[in-house]
C-alpha cells in the first residue's frame, strides 16, 4: 500500500513538473516573441518586426482610425521604420495565458512608451513556423481621476455627438 502511493505520488510529481516546465518553456517562447517584437520597432527592424506577425495579423492602435491589417500597417508604418527606431515601448509587466492546446497564447501589458504608460494586448497561434502575433492592440491608459479632463479636449476636437453616461 505504502509503495503505491509512492509510485502514484512520484508519478504525479513528474508529471507536474514535466507540465510546469512545459508551461514555463510556452511563457519564455511567449515572452520571446513580444520583447524582440518590441525591439525590433525600437531599432527599426521592419523585416522581423512584421516577420513576427502573421499574415492576416491586424495591428489596433491608439487612434479610433486605426485598425490595420499586416498589409496596410507596413504601408503605413514605412515612415517609421525608415528612421533608427520606429517606436520604443518598454514592457513593465505581462500576463500570459495558454488554450489548453497551447496553441493559442494571449497577454495583457504594460508599456513605457512615448505617451506615458500603455496597456497593450495581443494574441499569438503557433503556426508551422512558430509563434506569430495574429491581433495587438495598443491604448492610452488615462488614470480616472483625469478621464474628464480628457474628454473636454476630446470635445473640442471633436464633431462627434457627447456620449452620455
Amino acid at each position: 500500500m505504502k509503495t503505491s502511493r509512492l509510485i502514484l505520488l512520484a508519478l504525479g510529481l513528474l508529471f507536474s513538473i514535466k507540465t510546469y516546465s512545459q508551461s514555463t518553456n510556452d511563457t519564455m517562447l511567449i515572452n520571446t516573441l513580444v520583447n524582440g517584437w518590441h525591439h525590433a520597432a525600437a531599432v527599426a527592424d521592419e523585416d522581423v518586426f512584421f516577420g513576427f506577425m502573421s499574415d492576416d495579423a491586424v495591428y489596433l492602435g491608439t487612434d479610433e482610425s486605426e485598425r490595420w491589417t499586416k498589409a496596410a500597417f507596413i504601408q503605413w508604418s514605412k515612415k517609421y521604420f525608415d528612421k533608427k527606431s520606429a517606436w520604443d515601448f518598454k514592457p513593465l509587466s505581462r500576463n500570459i495565458y495558454f488554450s489548453e492546446d497551447k496553441k493559442i497564447a494571449w497577454w495583457d501589458e504594460k508599456l513605457d512608451t512615448w505617451m506615458g504608460v500603455c496597456a497593450g494586448a495581443g494574441i499569438a497561434t503557433l503556426t508551422k513556423s512558430g509563434w506569430k502575433i495574429r491581433h495587438y492592440q495598443l491604448a492610452m491608459m488615462i488614470p480616472n481621476d483625469k478621464v474628464k479632463s480628457v474628454l473636454e479636449v476630446l470635445k473640442k476636437d471633436s464633431s462627434k455627438p457627447e456620449h452620455k453616461e
